[in-house]
């Protein structure tokens, strides 16, 4: 699934292409290289959900000039990107959307620099959505939540007694809280009724674990050539996932005979592990779990007033969440 999923939706569209251009004039940078490998990434394949999702929440209300929209559009995806950048250099990752990565071309300290660049480009982008304050703060406590996040991951690596509980307070705090603040800043921007403005962030959180877990389990269980990521890349770093940590309970004895080696495991270890998630159930249960939380979301979104926005955003949501890429 990729940017063609856009055309089922030819309200938001025309405004997701003109973004992608005014993305790439919207990031400039004198180091011409590192400027380079960012323009790459913005054009390699992103699909754009954090924007669309902002652009399908503004629909419920009119108070935004379409430069506003733009740039709020333009400040998530920034945001966004700037993690990914951030989170290549933590996960060592070598590729990124089929592109080789910033810190693995020109090391992890240009890296750091181009994703804190990354975040520059975004306040100054939220600066040029809205003037309201309380917009401003919303931005600013969002990020806190996301960094809050990552650093609280470091304390979960490589622990085998990892919770669901525990996983999900993480997710929430990285994924899901950009697609609250997408669903959030779009309805808030436009001046939506509280009827929408009341459950954006909760529907946001949970399309956002949802669509997690379902990475997660496509890490497990997906196709390579579809997902165009290496399969397993998370364990190989200590980062333990939905279908790992839902299995390791029914076997603790047998991971924990492979698990121990940490960031010694083998190409042959992490393929037992592999084997081990899907005969304990871990794929089977992560997928009732991403289907809870699925069902949850769909059911929030019926209680938005109904009408052409309400719909798309329940189709985009199923299509989202039901994937197999």
């Amino acid at each position: 699934m990729d940017r063609q999923l856009w055309r089922q939706f030819p309200q938001v569209e025309p405004q997701l292409n003109a973004l992608q251009d005014y993305l790439l004039k919207a990031v400039q940078l004198d180091n011409q290289p590192i400027h380079s490998k960012i323009l790459s990434l913005l054009q390699s394949g992103g699909k754009l959900l954090r924007p669309g999702y902002f652009y399908l929440f503004s629909q419920f209300g009119d108070a935004a000039t379409p430069a506003e929209l733009q740039a709020g559009a333009a400040a998530l995806e920034i945001l966004h990107v700037g993690t990914l950048i951030h989170d290549d250099v933590i996960d060592e990752s070598p590729t990124r959307r089929g592109v080789r990565t910033i810190q693995m071309k020109y090391g992890q300290r240009n890296a750091i620099y181009a994703g804190d660049f990354m975040f520059t480009v975004y306040f100054n982008q939220v600066l040029k959505s809205t003037a309201d304050r309380t917009l401003v703060q919303s931005h600013i406590d969002s990020m806190h939540r996301i960094l809050q996040g990552e650093l609280h991951q470091m304390d979960l690596n490589y622990r085998e007694d990892i919770t669901v509980p525990k996983y999900l307070e993480e997710v929430a705090g990285k994924t899901a809280e950009l697609f609250a603040l997408s669903c959030y800043q779009g309805a808030k921007l436009t001046g939506a009724p509280s009827s929408v403005t009341g459950v954006a962030r909760e529907i946001g959180i949970k399309i956002g674990c949802a669509y997690q877990m379902l990475d997660d389990i496509l890490d497990y269980a997906g196709d390579p050539n579809k997902t165009r990521k290496p399969i397993l890349e998370d364990l190989r770093s200590g980062v333990y996932s939905l279908p790992l940590i839902l299995a390791i309970p029914q076997a603790p004895r047998d991971f924990h005979r492979l698990l121990k080696k940490k960031h010694d495991m083998t190409a042959a270890d992490i393929n037992a592990v592999q084997t081990l998630v899907a005969q304990h159930g871990g794929v089977d249960a992560a997928r009732a779990l991403a289907s809870d939380h699925t069902a949850q979301a769909l059911a929030l979104i019926q209680q938005l007033p109904a009408g052409d926005s309400q719909a798309n955003l329940e189709k985009l949501t199923t299509m989202l969440l039901r994937r197999d890429h």
